[in-house]
């Protein structure tokens, strides 16, 4: 059972983020000084791929640590089956207060059932945010399935939420997934609806080379994404500093990171599900209890690897059904062998 030794667990999860989008990519931008200094403090997994370049495949390995040909959830559509462990019962069974607040992708209705939420008790989502919410008009649905509007940009408005959960259940050893939609387009008009201001900062500045060269539709998007990015690191920023602030940092651990990359309709009509770098190279750091100092790690991650890792660090033991392996010892430098590849899966 969990005690009050064991660490927080804080997961700030976004939608399409591009592994480039980070200084320590060559990313001359500085859109991620949050996010940098903390995989330079703590580990920064260098080469990290999902294990499938779309939302809901990606989403079922992370909350099952399974591949989307195990869970059935191997495109966009369905549910997650009714009878599948995820984190969240890991981690409630644990002794753990468990928080999901944002983008959920894994059921068929809306608001999602209780009996979807699969071991998460406080609940603040949308199954698929992006159809109920717009930048600057933030819908979801509460635990008693009523919609609520948040105020504030989009991004922001879910960090405000992810601190209060934080905030209130401080006494308590809690496990805690913010789900983002940003830097994902917005469906409806197809655009990076970034904050006010933040789209002209970034128009044309810089376009990574697999991108410049070859059509798609970098060219009129890129601003708009690189200003979503921008202002996701400052929201997460704000949530390290109410960790901070309450003094829980040294005691939870943090991960940034994302289900699938963007190309930008480069390689097909849409901007994933590719085997490309473009959208099978993520963005993943992990710092706190276990992480801290374990500096860039070399060795090819899979998003799979984290259900174990996030289990393995909590001292929780690692379900055998998993199918990744635990990254902690590639922390601290005790890993006897590791894969030369990352598997991914293509729906």
């Amino acid at each position: 059972m969990a005690g009050s030794s064991q660490p927080n667990v804080v997961v700030f999860f976004t939608d399409q983020q591009r592994w480039d989008s980070s200084s320590l990519y060559g990313n001359p931008l500085n859109l991620t000084p949050n996010y940098d200094r903390m995989a330079q403090e703590g580990t920064h997994l260098y080469r990290a791929y999902t294990c499938q370049p779309v939302c809901m495949p990606a989403r079922s390995s992370l909350q099952t640590g399974k591949y989307a040909s195990e869970t059935g959830c191997h495109t966009n559509g369905g549910c997650l089956p009714a009878d599948e462990m995820t984190l969240g019962h890991w981690f409630r069974d644990a002794g753990y207060r468990t928080g999901y607040v944002g983008k959920w992708h894994l059921c068929k209705e809306e608001p999602v059932p209780p009996a979807y939420r699969f071991g998460y008790d406080h609940w603040l989502g949308s199954n698929i945010l992006e159809f109920t919410s717009d930048a600057y008009r933030t819908y979801m649905y509460d635990n008693d399935g009523n919609k609520v509007r948040l105020p504030g940009y989009r991004a922001d408005a879910l960090a405000d939420e992810g601190i209060r959960f934080i905030n209130q259940n401080q006494d308590q050893p809690f496990f805690l997934m913010m789900s983002f939609i940003e830097p994902h387009h917005q469906n409806h008009r197809d655009d990076y609806p970034a904050p006010e201001g933040y789209r002209e900062q970034y128009q044309g500045r810089w376009t990574p080379p697999d991108l410049g060269a070859m059509e798609g539709s970098a060219a009129y998007h890129l601003g708009g994404y690189w200003g979503c990015i921008k202002r996701l690191d400052e929201a997460f920023g704000r949530v390290v500093d109410a960790l901070r602030s309450l003094s829980l940092l040294e005691n939870t651990i943090v991960v940034y990171t994302t289900d699938h990359g963007n190309h930008f309709k480069t390689r097909n009509r849409e901007y994933k599900r590719a085997c490309h770098e473009s959208c099978s190279r993520i963005p993943l750091a992990i710092s706190g209890p276990g992480f801290n100092g374990g500096g860039r790690v070399q060795e090819p991650v899979s998003l799979i690897d984290l259900p174990p890792t996030l289990l393995d660090a909590a001292g929780i033991d690692v379900p055998e059904t998993m199918q990744g392996r635990s990254m902690l010892p590639l922390a601290n430098r005790q890993a006897q062998s590791w894969p030369e590849e990352a598997f991914i899966q293509i729906s």
